[in-house]
């Protein structure tokens, strides 16, 4: 028999459907006081302790965002993430972990995520992270726009790379770095304007988490097309004047 999941919702006469949120967490004391916080902000907030439960009801039901524990029994939180994204759900993920580093951060998002946390954090930090995500969610549902740099084709919107016709598999975040620099084809982005842009404004991390995306990017579209401008930033390199498809 599968475990239950435990539900905390909102007020009733609230004036819209609220967020459906899941938390993977086994840590029940920190799942429950989660839940209780954000169903106090109005989210419809559903906990479950183990990873392989947290897989099933993410595939059963709808959620408008994961809060994803890496930790824990029966699936850990990177096998999760990768599971879902090789099915196809694209849900805002955002990974809890007590470890700390680049290198398992950079293990986490690589896997899917959409943003990571490391323990102990504040939950005034948690809640900033959970409402830029799905802010983030929200605006990428507008018309489609599609960015052609040469061989390089980006549709923001589908979320799709071509490269020579080819398809770029990215992860999230590598795509939401590779978003800041397409749309500003030709110009200087600096690293704090991506972090802004692609970690919100409450990111704690190393900075220099945005080279490793770079890099990542560097390998995967060409090592000549994103250029490093010492001091102020990176630079999508344009063969051509780049189109804009409406």
């Amino acid at each position: 028999m599968r475990p239950p999941v435990t539900r905390h919702h909102p007020a009733e006469g609230a004036a819209r459907r609220p967020y459906r949120l899941l938390i993977v967490e086994d840590e029940r004391r920190l799942a429950l006081s989660l839940a209780k916080g954000l169903a106090a902000e109005g989210y419809a907030v559903d906990v479950v302790h183990d990873g392989l439960e947290g897989l099933h009801r993410a595939g059963e039901s709808p959620y408008d965002l994961l809060v994803l524990d890496i930790m824990l029994p029966g699936m850990n939180g990177y096998r999760v993430c990768s599971a879902l994204r090789a099915a196809g759900d694209d849900v805002p993920i955002l990974m809890l972990t007590a470890k700390d580093g680049e290198y398992d951060e950079a293990e986490g998002l690589d896997t899917g995520a959409d943003d990571y946390l490391t323990k102990p954090f504040s939950y005034v930090v948690l809640v900033a992270r959970i409402k830029a995500l799905l802010r983030r969610r929200a605006q990428g549902a507008g018309a489609s726009r599609v960015h052609v740099l040469g061989e390089l084709r980006v549709d923001t919107a589908a979320r799709r790379v071509l490269l020579a016709e080819d398809e770029v598999a990215l992860t999230a975040k590598e795509f939401a770095v590779l978003e800041q620099l397409v749309t500003r084809a030709g110009e200087v982005v600096s690293k704090a304007e991506i972090l802004d842009a692609v970690w919100d404004f409450a990111y704690d991390g190393d900075p220099n988490i945005v080279e490793v995306y770079v890099s990542a990017l560097r390998r995967k579209l060409g090592a000549g097309l994103i250029r490093t401008m010492r001091g102020a930033g990176y630079r999508l390199e344009r063969p051509e004047r780049p189109e804009t498809v409406r």
